[in-house]
């Protein structure tokens, strides 16, 4: 019954899942259909931009190529549903992981299910169709091997170097994968007992045994199409894509108005209060990565995810041993099969047309003016068509993968031009011959009201209009004069 409610709890709650709402807001995942589709139609990995006019032949490594071929798989078997089911399996696949985790460390499945369902409001910050859901579960799967071998099963830790060569492909939070590994060996290679602190140094073998893991593990990041770049990939992201990191909301500190800053909140509370209940022993690692979860989460909203894929289980146990020490209800087979079965009705009946999906796309994209715009035009447009411009095969001034575009500086000069700072001397500098925009932009404003540019037509849009805008052939030489 638990497993059953979990599988519809996204369906029902999940912003993304709702088909009325925003399942297809998110603009990455169509430059990563566009880069699963290349690399499946050419047998060869990107090494360059290729789909911007303004980062043509600049360096570019798609990090998260085996995520994109699974949405990609399933867009070609069952087009946009196959994107939400994709979706769905990521939530699911994760909740269910923790729910796991959680009822293995507390051994009783209300308080699981209770800490799942905070978990689950934690993860809707990346509840679209992200890649990272995939890394979620490859994070999991790793803290499951480290928690059932503190339980005993020691050789369960020798899957861990076939499971990075895994994560290696799937996205860049490996990174704190290995992280975690080298933490988990560091804080048990002493004794510990000290107020609320109680550990007992690994045993020489036990030492031994994860001490090689991880150098494996670590040999076996290198089992990726990339070799090292792939290794150097999330550095990159930390030290120089700083004005990035500025821009995209998810990376802004998490505010606690918001729904997952909500859910943060209570998450936290319980877990205190259950340890002001009935406190518990903690070890050195435990109480690590409570704190760095929560620090994570709370200095960066997209890491709530995160937060949640550390911390429930720890809840679940917590939840448990304050709250839930009578033990399980007994409950009513033939009433677990019914709620289970309603359960199953519901997801059926809360599946998607594919007629809904398509409005739903239509609604978020300018799908018309894009396929209005010719391959060798140079369209200026906000980057959050730009994903959906590189899956219709039409060039763009940039989209919302950012990092190649920062390096350049051409992502700079999106924002100055989005803002109306030097923006036509910059449109000449590109060479831009065409504008798509959203009405009531600043440029939008500027380009319709400057001489030499025209409107060509206008597409409704959930939340204002899309507009496609030319410049006629004598622009170049107005532009000069106006900017004078």
């Amino acid at each position: 019954m638990d497993i059953a409610l979990l599988l519809v709890l996204p369906l029902l709650i999940a912003p993304t899942l709702d088909a009325s709402r925003t399942l297809f807001v998110d603009p990455d995942i169509w430059w990563h259909l566009a880069d699963a589709r290349l690399i499946a139609a050419t047998h060869h990995m990107i090494w360059t931009d290729p789909y911007s006019f303004t980062a043509v032949g600049q360096h570019w490594i798609d990090w998260e190529w085996l995520s994109e071929q699974f949405y990609w798989a399933g867009y070609n078997l069952f087009g946009l549903r196959g994107i939400y089911l994709l979706t769905w399996f990521g939530l699911c696949g994760n909740i269910l992981l923790v729910y796991w985790r959680g009822y293995r460390m507390g051994r009783n499945a209300n308080a699981a299910l209770v800490a799942s369902i905070v978990g689950f409001v934690l993860m809707t910050v990346n509840g679209g169709p992200r890649m990272i859901a995939f890394a979620y579960m490859a994070m999991s799967v790793e803290l499951l091997i480290l928690e059932e071998s503190g339980r005993g099963r020691k050789k369960l830790v020798w899957l861990l170097p076939p499971l990075f060569a895994l994560w290696i492909n799937l996205h860049g939070t490996w990174l704190f994968g290995i992280g975690l590994l080298g933490l988990y060996i560091l804080c048990g290679l002493f004794s510990l007992k000290v107020g609320s602190f109680e550990q007992t140094a690994f045993a020489p073998q036990e030492r031994n045994r994860l001490l090689t893991v991880f150098g494996l593990s670590c040999v076996a990041l290198l089992a990726n199409p990339y070799g090292w770049h792939l290794l150097v990939n999330p550095f990159d992201m930390m030290l120089h894509q700083k004005l990035s990191v500025a821009t995209i909301a998810e990376w802004q500190p998490l505010t606690f108005s918001s729904f997952e800053g909500e859910a943060t909140i209570v998450a936290i509370v319980l877990m205190v209060l259950a340890n002001l209940v009935s406190g518990r022993k903690w070890k050195l690692y435990e109480l690590a990565l409570v704190f760095f979860a929560w620090y994570m989460a709370i200095d960066h909203h997209r890491f709530t995810y995160l937060a949640a894929v550390l911390t429930t289980p720890m809840l679940a146990a917590d939840l448990k041993r304050a709250f839930f020490n009578e033990g399980e209800l007994k409950t009513i087979p033939a009433m677990n099969f019914g709620l289970a079965g309603a359960a199953v009705v519901g997801m059926i009946l809360l599946f998607p047309s594919k007629a809904s999906l398509d409005k739903m796309v239509g609604m978020m994209f300018p799908q018309k003016l894009i396929a209005m715009v010719e391959p060798g035009w140079r369209t200026f447009n906000i980057d959050y068509v730009g994903g959906m411009m590189a899956f219709d095969h039409k060039s763009s001034f940039m989209d919302s993968r950012f990092d190649s575009f920062e390096h350049l500086g051409v992502m700079a000069d999106s924002q100055a031009i989005n803002t109306g700072v030097n923006a036509l001397p910059l449109l000449e500098k590109y060479r831009v011959d065409h504008a798509l925009l959203k009405d009531e932009q600043l440029i939008d404003t500027l380009l319709e009201k400057t001489p030499g540019w025209r409107v060509i037509m206008r597409e409704p849009a959930w939340q204002g209009n899309y507009v496609l805008l030319e410049r006629v052939p004598d622009a170049p030489a107005q532009i000069r004069s106006l900017d004078k």
